[in-house]
């Protein structure tokens, strides 16, 4: 990947922290989508299969959700990032204080998104009910429209971020 700018800018070394968080931010998102779903849809603990099946799944890292950790992570720089680094006192690396903000953030707004059945329905559908055929496309498609939604951002591959215009 061919760097435009000062290899010490502070998207880059953002985009960095985001990138090497994302393994381990993942697996977090799918454990905080489960247990709000269980705490929420079934608050008497009743078990049947569907249930069932989100207890017992174990979280790991799912690849269909990288697209969406991606476009997140992206809306991020766009809300908080500049190109200039900061006076940092405390001592720590600028790396290791972008690596905390962003996984503060991260979390917050995946506990935000939580209490869209939208969300919630679409992260189950791509880590626990993992369908074997097309259909997880769309529970993709329906995490970037939420998105879309939820930050009144449209993310295009080759333009960038752009603010809609809502009424």
């Amino acid at each position: 990947m061919v760097r435009k700018f000062f290899p010490y800018d502070k998207n880059y070394l953002l985009e960095r922290a985001q990138l090497e968080l994302e393994r381990s931010l993942v697996p977090r998102m799918i454990d905080l989508v489960k247990s709000h779903y269980l705490h929420n849809k079934n608050p008497l603990g009743l078990v049947d299969d569907t249930t069932q099946q989100i207890m017992e799944h174990t979280s790991a890292y799912v690849g269909e959700l990288r697209e969406f950790y991606r476009s997140l992570a992206a809306v991020y720089r766009y809300k908080h990032g500049d190109n200039q680094l900061e006076f940092i006192f405390d001592g720590r690396e600028h790396l290791c204080k972008y690596r905390e903000d962003w996984e503060n953030t991260f979390l917050a707004w995946i506990e935000e998104m939580c209490f869209s059945d939208l969300f919630c329905r679409a992260v189950l559908e791509l880590s626990v009910f993992y369908p074997k055929n097309r259909k997880a496309e769309l529970a993709a498609n329906r995490m970037q429209h939420y998105l879309h939604q939820h930050f009144s951002l449209k993310i295009y591959k080759y333009k960038g971020i752009i603010e809609m215009n809502v009424a």
